[in-house]
């Protein structure tokens, strides 16, 4: 990643529609997950930002080289005058005057006109996100035409959990990858990038996704260790 004057380090790098992210490192490479049709940003602090489409060609390249446009700000024009200020708060507030600091306060801190009998009304942001209270009883009966049904709750806790369950899963590469770096898959075990997803589904069945949510990395990547070994000898029969 380049600009005009010559690389762009740490640079964010985005896939807008899979939300995984990096960095531009000091020779402004970077890697990054991409599918044909992602949409790729690139920002960088006093440069314009950038979006990029994934498509067959870029994906048969492998490799894309971004230029970022430095961004120029222009100031108002402003009068500079002179003044007896040192930079130092406690020093300057101290040679204000104290009949101008107490005029300041006086101004600032002025209630007189202010009601205070008047009983302000909800604020219209907080109305609208504010949940309606709800005062029915979930378990009561309700009476249709001669008939009556419950209303079944007793399922939504399991679903609720299987649907947290699923979207951890789905998570689980990402956020892996993002925790351990993609210098340790890539450069370390050097499993292919292409790879990565099988790679986790080979280790799958010692259990590292259920490791990596009980907080115990380390045994993680011990067993990532282990196992590279073996699934690059696979790979590389097949």
């Amino acid at each position: 990643m380049i600009d005009s004057l010559g690389i762009v380090k740490n640079a964010n790098i985005i896939n807008l529609n899979t939300s995984l992210g990096t960095f531009s490192n000091d020779e402004g490479l970077f890697r990054i997950f991409v599918s044909e049709g992602d949409s790729i940003q690139f920002s960088s602090i006093q440069h314009y930002t950038k979006k990029i489409e994934i498509n067959k060609d870029l994906l048969a390249k492998k490799y894309i080289e971004i230029t970022l446009t430095a961004s120029t700000y222009i100031l108002d024009e402003f009068e500079l005058r002179k003044h007896n200020l040192t930079g130092r708060l406690g020093i300057d507030t101290k040679n204000v005057p104290l009949d101008k600091r107490d005029s300041i306060l006086k101004i600032v801190m002025d209630f007189s006109k202010v009601n205070m009998k008047i009983v302000e009304g909800d604020d219209h942001i907080d109305a609208k996100v504010r949940p309606p209270i709800a005062n029915t009883d979930p378990t009561a009966r309700f009476a249709g035409a001669g008939a009556t049904a419950n209303i079944a709750f007793k399922y939504s806790e399991k679903m609720w959990a299987l649907r947290k369950e699923l979207e951890r899963k789905k998570a689980f590469p990402f956020k892996l990858l993002s925790e351990l770096g993609d210098k340790f898959f890539f450069d370390d075990l050097k499993i292919p990038l292409d790879n990565y997803f099988h790679f986790l589904e080979y280790c799958n069945p010692l259990g590292i996704e259920k490791l990596h949510k009980e907080g115990k990395l380390l045994e993680v990547i011990k067993i990532l260790k282990t196992e590279s070994v073996t699934y690059l000898k696979i790979i590389k029969n097949e």
